[in-house]
């Protein structure tokens, strides 16, 4: 009897026990990946005088391959981008040209919106290039999150000299995310928004990116599909596959 309660209590204390940051963050990360996934997603660049709406295509394996295809608006269809492991290319159909794009080009805009090259193909990984410190705790939207702060690991080519994360304790997703630049100053914030179950997933279906100088400007990014877990074949992810779209 006197074992039972030590093995009880240690069973209970070990559930009750924080997780490490990075457990934390693998979860998060894995929560939006899955093995693979491929989906239709909107996203609309709002300015102070304009705003404008694109469509695309994804297709993601892991951390190393990627393929985001534009489909409207019409004089952007056709437009290719390309992760393979740790190069980015693009490929211009109208140009018929293929660019593959060097680490230096990862921190600019992506087609205009307030996302970086890197935000949307993610050649950097939050997982792999960061060390992970677990901050305390912290509300987002009536959610109790987990607040973590991600710094880069030396010699990675990473955009961002700092991230603070806040990934909710249930359901571990990520809802809201501050972006440094390697002198502490901020630069973005994004917010996720209306969970939805999507292909069996509880996932935020909307994400709002704001830059924190320039006032009028948003990035909104909305899942309108998704599927995990289907399979994708290596090969799928290579240039000769990206000149074929239409």
């Amino acid at each position: 009897m006197r074992y039972s309660l030590i093995i009880l209590f240690c069973c209970s204390f070990s559930f009750a026990y924080p997780q490490s940051a990075t457990e934390i963050i693998q979860k998060a990360d894995e929560k939006m990946r899955g093995k693979t996934s491929q989906g239709e997603i909107l996203i609309k660049t709002t300015r102070p005088t304009w705003s404008r709406e694109m469509r695309l295509k994804t297709w993601m394996k892991g951390t190393e391959f990627a393929i985001l295809l534009v489909q409207s608006p019409p004089k952007d269809k056709g437009i290719v981008y390309l992760k393979r492991k740790k190069e980015v290319w693009n490929w211009m159909p109208i140009l018929e040209r293929i660019i593959k794009l060097p680490p230096s080009m990862m921190t600019n805009s992506w087609m205009g919106t307030d996302f970086t090259n890197d935000d949307l193909v993610k050649e950097s990984s939050v997982v792999q290039d960061y060390h992970h410190r677990l901050l305390g705790d912290t509300v987002v939207n009536g959610k109790a999150c987990y607040q973590l702060e991600l710094l880069p690991k030396p010699n990675t080519a990473v955009v961002w000299g700092k991230l603070l994360v806040a990934i909710d304790k249930n359901d571990f997703l990520e809802l809201y995310t501050e972006f440094f630049d390697e002198e502490g100053k901020l630069v973005n914030t994004m917010q996720a928004y209306d969970i939805k179950l999507m292909d069996g997933r509880l996932i935020p279906t909307r994400m709002e990116m704001i830059p924190a100088d320039k006032k009028g400007h948003k990035t909104e990014i909305r899942y309108l599909s998704i599927q995990f877990n289907r399979t994708i074949d290596d090969n799928f992810f290579s240039i000769e596959r990206i000149k074929q779209f239409n």
